[in-house]
């Protein structure tokens, strides 16, 4: 149940770093609202996920989807450079997830 409450914050960490960018500098009511939201939600359920995984790894992992997630979601949606070397980059950040996973006692 840990890994899947961390998997949702990593998901909420998306989308609240996604609603950054259209918040617009928080100037716009609606996009400020619901990343603002997401941000206590993904902070709240990490919490919940570190009271039976190591606080490393669950840290870890969470910026991992968080990064993994906005970097795929800024080539989706904003047309962000999608080079070999950003892939690879994101490529390893998964192999780091993977990893602190498969070694995680929780």
């Amino acid at each position: 149940m840990s890994w899947l409450l961390l998997l949702i914050a990593g998901l909420l960490e998306v989308v609240w770093a996604i609603g950054l960018k259209y918040t617009e500098g928080f100037t716009r009511l609606w996009p400020s609202v619901g990343t603002g939201a997401a941000m206590v939600a993904s902070v709240v359920l990490l919490g919940l996920a570190m009271r039976t995984l190591p606080v490393g790894t669950a840290y870890a992992v969470w910026t991992g989807i968080g990064a993994v997630g906005t970097v795929i979601l800024g080539i989706v949606l904003f047309a962000e450079p999608a080079t070999a070397a950003r892939l690879g980059c994101v490529a390893l950040i998964v192999a780091g997830i993977v990893g602190l996973k498969l070694t995680s006692a929780a």
